[in-house]
């Protein structure tokens, strides 16, 4: 843990809590893919590993230490702190997650060179390995210890992580280890990989096709499937559209729904062994304020992950839409009722007699719609057009017979 002046320790702790929160609560207006990752490795803090000497970093003295984690499955890994400025809580929960995600004071610039450090350093590395390799003699290569060698560590991640410096010169070799370490540190871009992971845990959509698209990280391999789900719905890789039953690193599956399926909800599990790998981000898992850590060893461990979608169902498909009978139909009295004649075709030629009216009124008659309402509009403008050309005519030659009678 992390020891500074009391004065100042209050005051860093409260500005580290207040920009906990306002990190809280502006995450979700900001939220990208990155945020919506978690790991499936849980851990809790139990308390020191091992303690190395105080160093001064910025002109404050700081305790160093690797922090001892208990994995859900009884594992413990040991990790160093990434957050120079928040204290660590007593018995906090922690949870595996992407660098991206990273909640802490500072901006973790370089996580790569971090990670270099991590892989050769202590206690990856022997206390009498790192002083050769930084080039350590004599006297200061004989006094530099465990202690010095995870001090100096722990002093490097801190200069990448948070931009802090060591500013005390000491005679056991301390200041020559953290430099050689800054100095040499190479960025390692690829962060490493999760023991397993499914994102995301929850899928919607309709039955019919394919519900979920569900990546799975792991560095395990053939991890098996346990399938709940309904008949009829499977587990498919969204690539080759085949049935799954084992998955690997990569993957990409979904839930096959067939048309039809009523509303329902489907999870597949998957459990195996695998690595929590150097590197591997551990951040608080509470609200509350409390150091981020990073693993400083690998460790195989049991882990399991889940995923669930749900889907809206199909719905029943409709009958077929009947055609109109031809034939003759019945009246509520059983009486038939015979096909609607054709409507007669206006005669060409004018009458000066006027046709007698037709009574309907006895005529039994049939709903009119669509393609019949058409046509007999359009038949009833034809018979208005030829009305109005025969009274014209009519009339043209009454005109003309009067002139007639008056030349006589």
């Amino acid at each position: 843990m992390t020891h500074f002046p009391r004065a100042a320790g209050r005051t860093a702790l409260a500005a580290s809590a207040a920009a906990f929160l306002a990190f809280g609560l502006a995450a979700p207006a900001a939220a990208d893919p990155a945020e919506t990752y978690e790991g499936s490795v849980r851990a809790q803090y139990l308390g020191n590993a091992e303690t190395g000497t105080t160093v001064r970093m910025n002109g404050s003295n700081a305790g160093t230490n690797l922090f001892e984690l208990e994995l859900e499955d009884g594992t413990l890994i040991d990790a160093y702190c990434i957050d120079l400025e928040t204290g660590i809580r007593p018995s906090a929960w922690y949870k595996e997650d992407a660098w991206a995600n990273y909640p802490g004071e500072g901006d973790f610039a370089e996580p790569g060179k971090v990670r270099w450090i991590l892989q050769n350093s202590y206690p990856s590395v022997s206390a009498a390995a790192l002083a050769e390799a930084a080039g350590l003699t004599g006297g200061s290569a004989s006094r530099f210890g465990a202690p010095e060698a995870l001090a100096a560590t722990q002093a490097a991640i801190w200069h990448f992580s948070n931009g802090a410096e060591l500013t005390a010169r000491d005679p056991g070799g301390i200041e020559k280890v953290y430099t050689y370490l800054v100095e040499n540190a190479e960025d390692l871009p690829q962060e490493p990989g999760p023991a397993l992971s499914v994102t995301p845990e929850t899928a919607s959509g309709a039955a019919g096709g394919t519900v979920g698209e569900f990546t799975i990280e792991t560095n395990a391999s053939a991890i098996e499937v346990v399938l709940e789900a309904p008949p009829g719905v499977e587990l498919v890789d969204l690539e080759t559209g085949e049935s799954v039953e084992t998955v690997d690193d990569g993957d990409t599956v979904g839930f096959s729904v067939p048309a039809g399926a009523d509303a329902g909800e489907a999870s597949f599990s998957l459990e195996a062994t695998a690595t929590v790998a150097t590197g591997r981000l551990f951040k608080g898992e509470s609200d509350e304020p409390t150091q981020t850590l990073i693993t400083a060893g690998d460790r195989d461990v049991t882990v399991s992950a889940s995923a669930s979608a749900s889907w809206e169902g199909g719905g029943e498909t409709a009958p077929p839409t009947e055609e109109p009978s031809e034939g003759p139909t019945e009246q509520p009295s059983g009486e038939p009722t015979p096909p609607e004649s054709p409507a007669p075709s206006p005669s060409v030629e004018p009458s000066d007699t006027p046709s007698a009216p037709v009574d309907d009124s006895d005529r039994p008659s049939l709903p009119v719609t669509g393609g019949a309402l058409a046509g007999l509009v359009a038949a009833g403008i034809a018979a208005l057009g030829a009305g109005g050309g025969a009274i014209y005519l009519s009339r043209k030659r009454k005109a003309a017979a009067n002139a007639a009678d008056l030349d006589a």
